[in-house]
Formats: C-alpha cells, structure tokens, sequence
C-alpha cells in the first residue's frame, strides 16, 4: 500500500473576490497555481501546461481566452475546458491540466496540496 503524503489546506482568497469569469493565479507551498470562477464554480489547477510545463500565462492572472470560455496556454494558444482542464486545441491536444483540490466555505476558498 502507497502511503498517502500529507497534505496542507491553504487559504487562497475570499469567495466574494473571485468572480464570474475571474483567474487568478498563486505560488503556494512553493506550488504555482491558479484558480477559476467558471459557472458559480471554483476550479483550481497547476499553472503548468502539459506540452513544455511551462506556465501558462504571460500577464498575471490572465489564464482565460478573450471569450472566458477555456483556459488558454499564452505561450502556444492551446485552449483547456475550464471544467475538466483537457485540452481541445494546439500541440498538447488531449493531454490534461492537473486538478488541484479547492473548495468554498465560509466566503473563503482553500486548496489543497500535499506537502513538501
């Protein structure tokens, strides 16, 4: 059995600071990260893309596309569905962002990363 590593919940921003359509990125823990408002949900994934694991924005907290529909690689154009982070288009074509754990309460919003 694979021990499980343990993990740390961080506070990252209030609720009510995230809104509809909103990025915005972190470095927690040493982790580069960013979180998503995207229909009343929050997501959250590594700031890494799959294709060069590079991050993927150039501007800061500027992870979606003009339209706010799919999170977009900066460097490559490639577009990622904001509810599963899987690639639909550019050179990293059905290769996923990875899933950070996140959740809402109380008006603040945790993730959740193992630690180091």
């Amino acid at each position: 059995m694979t021990p499980i590593p343990p993990q740390v919940t961080t506070p990252l921003i209030k609720s009510s600071k995230l809104k509809e359509g909103q990025s915005k990125g972190f470095i927690v823990g040493g982790t580069n990260l960013f979180i998503v408002r995207h229909q009343g949900k929050v997501v959250a994934y590594l700031n890494s893309c799959p294709h060069r694991k590079i991050p993927l924005q150039c501007l800061p907290n500027q992870f979606l596309d003009c339209d706010k529909q799919f999170i977009r690689c900066s460097n490559h154009a490639a577009l990622f569905t904001i509810e599963h982070g899987l690639c639909i288009s550019g050179p990293c074509n059905h290769q996923t962002l990875s899933r950070v754990n996140v959740e809402e309460s109380d008006d603040q919003i945790y993730c959740t990363i193992p630690s180091a």
